[in-house]
């Protein structure tokens, strides 16, 4: 039965895909807010930790998502979903997350900011040229017609204007911004999953048929993100802070955007925004948990 994902289509309208680009755009304001000038330059004065951060995101995570679709041969639907949402930048709540792990704070706004801002050039030819590594899946991307330019101009629009706005925000009104960015962060957020709910409610039915499917190919996903990430750090001889902080922020990404690529170009692909939107839910409730039981061991020790 899960082979016949790739015929299902979740139902979704313009009026839809217009709110989840703005809820995107909204998002995407929020993390600005959190960024500045100098968390580029970290790179620069300290390469090798977010290095090593980028590096889990960059290299980790996409041979982990190519080695289980290898493995596990999904659907080509689903395949496509794991690529894209490799391929998209850390998610914002992933900075909350690692501020409750007591992990590095400024490592984990660092590794945001910078694969938030080459998710305009990276995510949609990130997910092009790892999409042709199963014929399989290069086949069925073919037989949609996707390009690669036009994937490229609508995510600079959802990325850069809000993070530029957002920038300039916190640059030119510090104090207000310092108010307001929890209350954006913690909007922003339920919002976006006010919004998963809806569209799973809205078709229920058909992911009711098929959630069997994906949900334990996300967990296996999204565990093995985690697990890798946070070994590799330590394998390359980070703190345990900066472990959990890359860790982290390789098992949490932007499904949010991932949604909206789904729906502008791939018509709402199902076994693609099924990946997706059940990825953003999973990866809030691990990440969270791993969270909590790394702060108590921190709080415990001291």
């Amino acid at each position: 039965m899960c082979e016949t994902i790739d015929s299902v289509v979740i139902n979704f309208n313009q009026d839809n895909v217009l709110i989840l680009n703005i809820c995107v755009a909204f998002i995407m304001f929020g993390v600005a807010l959190d960024m500045e000038v100098k968390d580029f330059k970290r790179i620069f004065e300290k390469p090798k930790i977010p290095l090593v951060g980028l590096a889990s995101e960059y290299i980790i995570l996409p041979a982990i998502t190519l080695g289980l679709i290898a493995l596990f041969r999904p659907a080509p639907s689903f395949a496509l979903g794991m690529i894209l949402l490799t391929t998209c930048p850390g998610g914002s709540v992933s900075n909350y997350m690692v501020h409750l792990a007591k992990g590095n704070a400024a490592l984990s706004v660092t590794l945001t900011s910078i694969t938030t801002l080459f998710a305009v050039v990276l995510t949609p030819l990130g997910f092009s040229l790892l999409a042709q590594v199963f014929p399989y899946t290069a086949s069925f991307l073919r037989t949609i017609g996707i390009e690669t330019g036009e994937v490229i101009k609508s995510i600079f629009v959802l990325i850069v204007v809000p993070l530029t706005v957002g920038m300039i925000c916190r640059a030119r009104f510090p104090q207000s911004t310092q108010k307001i960015k929890k209350i954006v962060s913690g909007l922003s957020m339920i919002i976006f999953l006010s919004f998963v709910l809806v569209a799973i409610l809205s078709n229920w039915q058909s992911i009711k048929s098929y959630v069997h499917c994906v949900f334990g190919l996300i967990a296996i996903h999204n565990g093995l993100a985690l697990l890798a990430g946070f070994i590799f750090a330590r394998a390359m001889k980070l703190s345990l802070a900066d472990a959990r902080t890359v860790a982290i922020e390789t098992g949490i990404q932007n499904t949010a955007l991932g949604l909206v690529i789904a729906f502008r170009f791939f018509d709402g692909l199902g076994g693609m925004t099924m990946i997706l939107a059940w990825w953003g839910i999973w990866h809030l409730i691990t990440g969270f948990f791993m969270a909590i039981i790394w702060r108590r061991k921190v709080l415990f020790k001291t």
